[in-house]
């Protein structure tokens, strides 16, 4: 027990240095985003790969998360601030992500029509020069923008209580006991679960866009060494011969969902908070909800 207390502390202790050392050594681990010209930005590839799967990312994660909520505890404002930006986030990433599902239907209309009244094999789009793939490669990609929604939008159904509850306790509680449900649902439920779902989501996308392929066994070290031979390698494999090849999109998603699910949780977890020390008057405080005009009301009574 005394050593897992001493390596927690060591980690918080140490999360300070190597985020200044990130901080001030940039090209270390971003040189490779003007190309794998040399070895120094295939290594910084490496090093990027392998610390933001890791247990030093997260404890300085972590960290930021504790100084936050203490400046928080010490200023209630500083902690609405937070909760208005990271909802702000979540809010207009989904608001912007949400438009995917017109163009899925405005697609799968194009799809139906070129297939079925003009019989063609391809679709080409753009001006100029032109994006030409099979029709089967249109249908499938459709799969995209509905990942898109899922992924992008979650945090953004979460802030507008789109979600569906399932309700045992919840309703028959107190006021201040939903409170406590929230927090402590957003620290033992979301916060792990997102920290789960990038950790293996992290390596799981690299390993479609670079070879020799990573693990998150791998030591830095040995990541060192494969960088020699590191070149891009990105997933272009479709389900069919003539089908959507860009399925190293939904690795990217993915990462992305996990990382939104986590800042949300923090945003949530704060709310609750504040709600609850603050009363029923301040529920629902700068929540920037979508409104659907007059006759809000009853589409509001069937969720």
């Amino acid at each position: 027990m005394l050593d897992a207390i001493v390596w927690l502390f060591a980690s918080l202790g140490s999360a300070f240095t190597d985020f200044f050392a990130a901080l001030t050594q940039p090209a270390l681990w971003l040189s490779w985003t003007g190309g794998l010209e040399t070895t120094e930005d295939k290594q910084a590839l490496m090093r990027f790969v392998y610390y933001g799967g890791s247990k030093e990312f997260f404890f300085v994660v972590f960290t930021a998360f504790i100084f936050l909520t203490a400046a928080g505890l010490w200023r209630r404002a500083i902690m609405w601030r937070s909760v208005r930006v990271l909802e702000g986030l979540a809010n207009g990433i989904g608001r912007f992500f949400a438009w995917a599902g017109l163009l899925m239907v405005l697609q799968q209309i194009v799809i139906v029509f070129m297939q079925r009244i003009f019989t063609a094999a391809q679709i080409s789009f753009g001006f100029g020069s032109t994006f030409s793939q099979d029709v089967s490669w249109w249908a499938e990609e459709l799969k995209l923008y509905n990942a898109m929604i899922v992924a992008m939008c979650a945090t953004y159904t979460f802030a507008q209580g789109g979600h569906v509850r399932v309700d045992l306790v919840y309703s028959a509680v107190s006021y201040r006991t939903k409170k406590i449900i929230d927090m402590v649902g957003s620290l033992i439920f979301m916060m792990p679960a997102a920290v789960i779902t990038w950790m293996y989501g992290w390596y799981f996308m690299w390993r479609h866009l670079v070879t020799p392929k990573v693990s998150a066994s791998d030591q830095i070290d040995l990541l060192m060494r494969k960088s020699r031979i590191l070149k891009w390698n990105v997933e272009t494999i479709g389900f069919s011969p003539n089908g959507f090849n860009a399925y190293f999109l939904f690795k990217i998603l993915l990462v992305a969902f996990a990382g939104l699910v986590f800042l949300h949780a923090i945003a949530f977890f704060y709310r609750s908070y504040l709600e609850y020390v603050e009363g029923p008057e301040s529920e629902g405080k700068y929540l920037d909800r979508d409104s659907l005009g007059e006759g809000e009301e009853a589409y509001e009574g069937t969720h």
